[in-house]
């Protein structure tokens, strides 16, 4: 044990008691071989920070040459494939690799994307480095960051068509890229207050790591005992990203980065029950800037952002809309075409949008959001009115009970892009039909399981809480049929 110690002093850790088995929100501690094995690991990615960082410049180079040059390339032909075309191998590689399973990096290993390989952390923690290090303002950590930056994001990235052109790509993915630098050299130092707070993805990223089976674990019993010993030899740890490491009781600020690993012999890299920080953390405090992420935008925002291309309401209506038009010799909105920065606009690959197009595409997302946010919320408020009077914080947290569905919604989503683009190269995939279909209800079970153990935290009556699983498997439904719908409905 002696190889997994941080501070000088008796070569063994501090002797933990162990948690009461009836402690809220907390969890008996594990041992064996897998707590073992990640023990290392979590002590490995602390002491080889150096090469992890050489790793991460290197992914930084990769990354700005993906973005930039094929936004100056032209567009690929049509004879063109992954393998000989840079323009589609950075399309392949950022919306058909990237972005999915990233995704799924976050329900299996938590944020550990964002502290070893993200190239928009790196450069802001580099930025910061060298950079004014003022005082972070209040209008950063305003709470209601993730969910606007991802509203923004994902229906101006529909409107420009960013899954598809690369010139798109470098606006969303170069713009954001300079805000991380440019807020890393304002304020902090040595930190990633880009990543913490005004990060696109970071709401995202948070609720989806609240899945992940293992986590950083800080042994409160350990730290007070390391604390009353002195603190000789007690080394520093400069959180990156602004977690109080003291009082982290789960996955979602923390970036796996490793630094804090066997800080004051109390933190480690453990296994936990993918249950575990929805049930028993996610209810301590109510969030509801999160409610809204989940239910407005992962489950209305993102639904529509994919529903719109296949949709048949969303043709009728815009033809509904250009017929009243020509009746009434309103012909600007059909025929004025805006720089591609605007609406889409590549008439060479025979594909533009008006601007007819684009406010039907507004509001077709804005309307798919609060009709299923609003059918959503209704059924999560009956859930957690069955359980009692007073339901708004049993809301919210019924609420992250459909983070499964949400997360499973998306990366199916995002990686029909890669399987667009692999049947385009030849590969049959015949088995994604079923795949998607067994992955989504999976989600829909996870999150009904999740309701019931919420619901048995407020009530030993099982009519209620039966009563309040069934109203939150109604909001799971919701989410699946919408996707149900995009996938074998409407294609």
């Amino acid at each position: 044990m002696a190889a997994f110690l941080v501070s000088p002093g008796p070569a063994r850790r501090l002797a933990k008691p162990a948690c009461k088995p009836d402690s809220p929100g907390l969890e008996p501690p594990r041992r064996g071989a897998l707590s073992r094995w990640l023990i290392a690991l979590g002590e490995g990615l602390r002491r080889h920070r150096r090469a992890i960082q050489r790793g991460q410049w290197a992914i930084v180079l990769v990354y700005l040459v993906l973005v930039a040059v094929p936004a100056f390339l032209p567009l690929p032909g049509r004879l063109a494939h992954i393998w000989d075309n840079l323009t589609l191998l950075a399309q392949f590689a950022f919306w058909g690799i990237w972005w999915p399973f990233v995704l799924l990096s976050m329900i299996l290993v938590g944020r550990a994307w964002c502290g070893l390989f993200c190239p928009e952390g790196t450069l802001t923690e580099a930025a910061s480095r060298f950079g004014r290090g003022h005082a972070i303002p209040r209008w950063i950590t305003w709470k209601g960051w993730p969910f606007v930056a991802f509203a923004l994001t994902t229906i101006y990235g529909q409107m420009v068509s960013v899954y598809q052109y690369p010139k798109p790509a470098l606006v969303i993915l170069g713009g954001s890229t300079f805000g991380a630098i440019v807020i890393g050299y304002l304020y902090g130092r040595n930190k990633r207050v880009w990543c913490r707070f005004l990060c696109p993805v970071n709401g995202v990223f948070g609720l989806l790591a609240k899945l992940a089976p293992v986590h950083f674990r800080v042994d409160q019993d350990a730290w007070t005992l390391s604390r009353q010993s002195g603190n000789a030899g007690v080394r520093a740890v400069d959180c990156a990203p602004l977690v109080a490491i003291k009082t982290m009781r789960g996955g979602a600020d923390c970036h796996m980065c490793g630094r804090c690993e066997g800080f004051r012999d109390a933190i480690s890299l453990s296994p936990r029950s993918p249950n575990h920080e929805i049930v028993h953390v996610a209810g301590a405090a109510p969030k509801p800037w999160e409610s809204l992420l989940i239910v407005f935008g992962l489950m209305g925002i993102a639904i529509g952002a994919f529903h719109w291309s296949v949709s048949p309401w969303f043709v009728a209506l815009k033809q509904a809309l250009a017929g009243w038009l020509v009746d009434h010799h309103v012909l600007w909105p059909l025929t004025l075409q805006p720089p591609w920065w605007v609406l889409t606009d590549y008439p060479s690959a025979n594909d533009q949008m008006t601007f007819l197009d684009g406010g039907v595409l507004l509001a077709y997302i804005l309307a798919t959001a609060i009709a299923i946010g609003a059918s959503v919320s209704l059924c999560l408020w009956l859930a957690a009115r069955s359980l009692g009077p007073s339901p708004g914080a049993r809301f919210h947290h019924f609420a992250q009970s459909l983070i499964p569905v949400a997360a499973c919604g998306v990366f199916l989503g995002l990686s029909a892009i890669t399987v667009t683009m692999l049947r385009a190269e030849g590969f049959a995939l015949g088995f994604v039909g079923p795949l998607r279909a067994l992955l989504l209800g999976g989600a829909a079970v996870w999150s009904i399981v999740l309701a019931w153990k919420i619901a048995g935290l407020a009530t030993a009556n099982l009519l209620r809480r039966f009563a309040a699983t069934f109203c939150a498997a109604l909001a799971a439904a919701t989410g699946t049929w919408s996707w149900v719908l995009y996938f074998w409905v409407w294609q």
